[in-house]
């Protein structure tokens, strides 16, 4: 069907709302013709990490039938992968965020799925997505839902589907549920009634915090009590279970920025609700400097990442890096940890993820695995290693002790399948009351690190090219690489995860990810990516150098020759 017939037949059809009538009825065919093209041109793509899109009508458009249509596909999964009886015992949970519609999204998903037989538990409140990940295995699921688009600007939502084991899908997993939401081709064939009484609510909150506070490494009562804390959950899930998980833990003086500690889906108090971003937490930097506050913490709306600014010697607040942050709770939690207790320690990163928190483990005798971007990677190398403990396979028999990727996201434990902001809260603060009694900050921790191992100057460059030219744009810009010779001098290897890499220690290949990377001479690196969930391309940088200033000239060199490249 032509998008302009699929338009019209929106704007008409009976089976459509009054809202959605009346916001297509808005749009005049000639003035907003780019607009109802980006709406319908395609369906909104069910991909590897599930849906996310702008909120609105149309086929290309996060709303009630767009997400109607994903859980009827991943229930028709269900019901063929495990038959009527387990789906209507085990069921599926489903969790959301604060952002605007997610709890609708996430009553519509309910609806749809118990008016097909299967059992539903749905999360009482807004919570985060890892809690989400441990309500899975908590309740014996056969599946999640969570309904949030993370840290995107407000006008996006998104809807993520974890496996019984509380992952996110993988691509090998996706590939099969993707089939079954390609066959609902008629959205009139969605019946979103819902039966009540296949529908419970659920909450975990106590039970996974619990299991949060059991990761917990400092034990010094009175450091924990002299630290002082500012916290703000930037309007989304995180204001309870990281307050009270903080206080729990033994933190006294935890002061939340109250403008911010408000559920709001407008996130009105800030640009992007973007803990990577310093104008995110602008208002808890300067609370901290009314209240002397040794720490600043930020979560992003699902309570997946959290960003950390600390206060250095002069009174100033700076932020650290995600690789960053990453490398020091590899160094806290190796170094809290029996290490003895296991065969195999084994810590997992990204492939876009800096080297150093790598280089921490393995000096430390662990093994380093790498996987693709996306914590659900991570989440999926945990279910390996346990899986392979029960069919006694030697070969791959590893104990997960931490993972992490660039993006502010950490784990540690195996509560979660996937990164968690409010284990990473709690063991974040234990690290710098640690330190403060040693008149030493997470800054000054971070230098240390450096001058055992090399200075690492991370970034990342994200740029937004939106709609069907943008996204067009950048797969010209992802060929041409391809097509052309290295851009650095020095190259000692280009990677290509289009096509299949062996991955480490025995565990078969690699799936396949539109990612390049250059690795030259001297370790350093550039991986250049789109955007799996947003119309961005990405370009990450881990360039080493033997002090501060000598990285940096040395990436803005970098910098300069691929952003020249590629015409941005």
């Amino acid at each position: 069907m032509h998008y302009y017939d699929n338009y019209t037949f929106w704007k008409t059809s009976d089976f459509f709302d009054a809202k959605t009538h009346s916001e297509l009825s808005a749009l005049d065919p000639e003035k907003d013709a780019k607009d109802i093209e980006d709406r319908f041109y395609c369906d909104l793509a069910f991909g590897t990490g599930g849906l996310r899109g702008v909120m609105g009508a149309g086929t290309n458009r996060m709303n009630k039938y767009t997400v109607g249509k994903a859980t009827k596909g991943l229930g028709n999964y269900l019901l063929d992968t495990y038959g009527k009886e387990l789906c209507r015992e085990r069921g599926v949970i489903i969790g959301y965020d604060t952002r605007n519609n997610s709890e609708y999204f996430a009553k519509t998903a309910a609806n749809v799925l118990s008016g097909m037989g299967i059992r539903v538990y749905l999360h009482l409140h807004a919570r985060p997505t890892p809690q989400l990940s441990f309500s899975v295995t908590f309740w014996n699921a056969l599946a999640g839902i969570v309904v949030t688009a993370s840290h995107n600007p407000k006008e996006y939502n998104g809807y993520k589907v974890y496996d019984e084991y509380g992952c996110q899908i993988v691509p090998w997993q996706a590939k099969k549920v993707i089939a079954y939401v390609n066959d609902v081709t008629d959205y009139t064939s969605i019946d979103f009634t819902g039966n009540d009484s296949l529908i419970s609510a659920a909450d975990v909150t106590d039970n996974f915090i619990n299991a949060v506070l059991k990761q917990s490494r400092c034990s010094d009562t009175a450091a924990k009590e002299a630290l002082k804390i500012v916290y703000t959950p930037l309007h989304g899930t995180g204001n309870v279970p990281v307050q009270k998980t903080l206080r729990l833990d033994g933190f006294k003086h935890v002061d939340s920025v109250s403008e911010q500690v408000v559920s709001d889906g407008n996130f009105p108090t800030v640009v992007s609700p973007n803990p990577e971003d310093r104008r995110a937490l602008l208002m808890g930097i300067a609370q901290a400097e009314r209240t002397n506050a040794d720490i600043v913490l930020g979560t992003d709306p699902d309570c997946d990442r959290v960003g950390v600014a600390v206060k250095v010697s002069d009174g100033e607040y700076k932020l650290l890096t995600g690789n960053q942050i990453g490398a020091l709770l590899m160094d806290f939690v190796l170094t809290h940890t029996d290490l003895s207790k296991y065969k195999n320690p084994a810590v997992v990163k990204t492939v876009v993820t800096s080297e150093l928190g790598a280089d921490i483990a393995r000096k430390k005798g662990l093994y380093v695995f790498s996987t693709l971007t996306g914590f659900k990677f991570i989440g999926e190398k945990i279910t390996q290693f346990e899986q392979a403990k029960k069919t006694s396979n030697a070969v791959q028999d590893y104990d997960f002790i931490f993972g992490y990727e660039e993006s502010y996201g950490y784990l540690a434990g195996t509560h979660s399948r996937d990164k968690d902001a409010v284990v990473s809260s709690m063991l974040i603060c234990e690290m710098a009351a640690e330190a403060k009694p040693q008149g030493k900050t997470l800054l000054d921790k971070m230098n240390d690190i450096y001058a055992e191992l090399g200075y690492f100057r991370d970034a990342l460059d994200s740029f937004t090219l939106k709609g069907k030219d943008g996204q067009e744009k950048i797969a010209s810009m992802m060929a041409d690489l391809r097509s052309s010779k290295s851009p650095f001098e020095h190259t000692a290897q280009i990677i290509d995860y289009s096509t299949p890499i062996p991955a480490e220690e025995g565990f078969g290949e690699l799936p396949t990810s539109n990612v390049l990377k250059y690795i030259l001479e001297d370790g350093s690196w550039i991986a250049v990516r789109p955007s799996g969930t947003e119309p961005k391309i990405k370009i990450y940088y881990s360039v080493k150098g033997t002090d501060e200033a000598s990285a940096e000239a040395y990436f803005e060199k970098i910098q300069k020759t691929i952003v020249d490249r590629l015409g941005l």
